[in-house]
């Protein structure tokens, strides 16, 4: 079975940070786009950073850019968000996703529409 397994996440300080792990199960892990997304209540999911299996090509979005890291363990078939410097506006559920590795990273990452697995969502609140 395909699937995507998320952990992290909770409830976190503002100013602070946590970490996403995205486990990979059923499928060939390194011919794919695994990207991240966030969703507010009532909203569309927004990308914050993609990455391909395959050849470590990365891309960020524009909202969170310059506080997000992804990052890669292959050997765990594992995905992570490093996200720092929270507010706010960073709350939400996170989603990871994975389409094969067939189109460029950035246009992949520019739509959730690309993504045809999803983990079940990380609920991520922040505290004043």
């Amino acid at each position: 079975e395909v699937q995507l397994v998320q952990s992290g996440g909770g409830l976190v300080q503002a100013g602070g940070s946590l970490r996403l792990s995205c486990a990979a199960t059923g499928f060939i892990f390194d011919d794919h786009v695994i990207g991240w997304f966030r969703q507010g209540p009532g909203q569309d999911r927004v990308e914050v950073s993609c990455m391909s299996t395959q050849d470590g090509t990365i891309v960020y979005g524009d909202s969170m850019e310059g506080r997000v890291t992804i990052s890669i363990d292959s050997t765990k078939s594992t995905v992570y968000l490093q996200v720092n410097s929270l507010s706010s506006e960073d709350a939400g559920v996170y989603y990871c996703g994975a389409t094969p590795y067939n189109v460029e990273v950035a246009r992949a990452c520019s739509t959730a529409g690309h993504f045809t697995v999803w983990g079940q969502g990380t609920p991520v609140s922040v505290s004043s």
